[in-house]
């Protein structure tokens, strides 16, 4: 009787609630707690609330709990169905579960506690579950949190890419700038992303025509879709992949001009690196290059000089600056660094925005390494579907309420 009466103020069961018997097998090293309730105890139409409603009939249920000790624990209960005058016969909730569950409350708190700290299958092997399980438990959990979102003040977002596995499978992420959060994740980075987007920013409150500022790379697809699906939007290119961009042209000049130039090899890193990231010997090796008249060490200070497009004082004053560059390096006879000024003078206006609004996808970079990351450990998802959700989890800033 000690030990029901443990059991009773342990599960906080309430009346008509109470804990019946209990059984342990040491062979399989599993706890039994067996639930019943009152005779001629009446409950509520879990339909219409109407109070008062009488026994119908019960079937069995078992739930996964919490161990107690070491040990698996499992609730069994017969969960009555009520006869309601208006609604017929229904199931009653039980408190300590939701419906369609086959855990506990707690034991999915406590799963939704150990996710963004490991991979799912570590989680599964944790608590002695299959990781299919628990990830219907976090589907559960963060889809009705994402359903509880409120967009209703998104004004500025940054979208971009990345790597949903190895291969061409992609997810496009979608970022409120002003609370460095994931607002939504879609398959795919075609022009279509950002309807999807605008249309999942409807139906949590936000209103497109309201998202005045956005942040992306040069993506063809990006820049259709803004312009169809955020028709208030000004747009400006985030400056990591606009300087990227000038990098990949130094580095072409590089791997063509090594061909005849058999001291270039091995040195890609001593001209993408910015000089304060230089090691003293890279310094001292590209020192030593830069006076032998090479054309990667020319298109290397064109890189260099480009950089300090983003160090103008004023608008105006950057695009003289940029003027000035854009006519250096077309006249370079470089051809690299000939395609990559063509492509920011097809940019301009959204390059030059960043002297008036100043942002950029840093917060994405920060976010896309968190996801990366995450992949790692898990050594991939086995759908998009799970990614998306694990996304959410570990950067959406939702409100997860594992007791709903």
């Amino acid at each position: 009787m000690r030990d029901l009466e443990t059991f009773q103020a342990a599960l906080e069961l309430k009346d008509p609630w109470f804990v019946a018997g209990s059984r342990f097998d040491a062979a399989t090293r599993r706890l039994d707690i067996d639930i019943s309730f009152t005779k001629r105890a009446r409950f509520a139409c879990p339909s219409c609330g109407a109070a008062g409603c009488p026994v119908h009939d019960a079937r069995p249920l078992t739930w996964r709990h919490l161990n107690f000790w070491q040990h698996q624990t499992y609730l069994n209960a017969r969960v009555p169905r009520v006869r309601c005058p208006a609604c017929g016969v229904r199931k009653v909730s039980v408190p300590w579960a939701r419906e369609g569950s086959g855990f506990t409350l707690l034991f999915e708190d406590h799963v939704m506690d150990l996710i963004p700290a490991m991979p799912v299958a570590a989680a599964a092997r944790t608590v002695g579950e299959h990781d299919t399980r628990l990830w219907r438990v976090i589907h559960h959990y963060v889809d009705g949190a994402r359903a509880r979102d409120n967009h209703s003040k998104v004004t500025r977002a940054a979208f971009d890419e990345t790597a949903a596995r190895r291969g061409h499978d992609y997810v496009s992420l979608f970022v409120d700038l002003d609370h460095s959060r994931v607002l939504f994740v879609a398959d795919g980075k075609d022009a279509a992303t950002v309807g999807a987007f605008a249309e999942d920013l409807t139906e949590h409150g936000g209103d497109p025509a309201k998202i005045t500022e956005v942040c992306i790379d040069m993506s063809a697809a990006f820049i259709k879709g803004t312009a169809e699906y955020l028709p208030k939007a000004e747009i400006t290119f985030d400056k990591f992949h606009t300087v990227k961009i000038v990098n990949d042209a130094v580095d072409e000049v590089r791997r063509e001009e090594q061909k005849s130039r058999p001291e270039l090899k091995k040195t890609r890193y001593v001209w993408l690196k910015n000089e304060t990231n230089l090691s003293s010997g890279q310094r001292e090796l590209r020192d030593g290059l830069a006076t032998r008249n090479l054309k990667t060490a020319r298109a290397y200070q064109i890189r260099l000089t480009f950089q300090e497009f983003y160090q103008q004082p004023t608008r105006q004053d950057a695009e003289t600056f940029l003027k000035k560059w854009y006519f250096w390096a077309t006249h370079s006879r470089l051809q690299p660094m000939i395609d990559a000024a063509s492509t920011v003078k097809r940019h301009w206006d959204g390059i030059l925005r960043w002297h008036d609004t100043h942002i950029a996808n840093g917060i994405l970079e920060g976010i896309n390494s968190l996801v990366q990351a995450a992949k790692a450990k898990a050594r991939g998802y086995r759908t998009s579907h799970n990614l998306k959700a694990m996304i959410y989890l570990i950067a959406g800033k939702l409100q997860i309420l594992p007791s709903t």
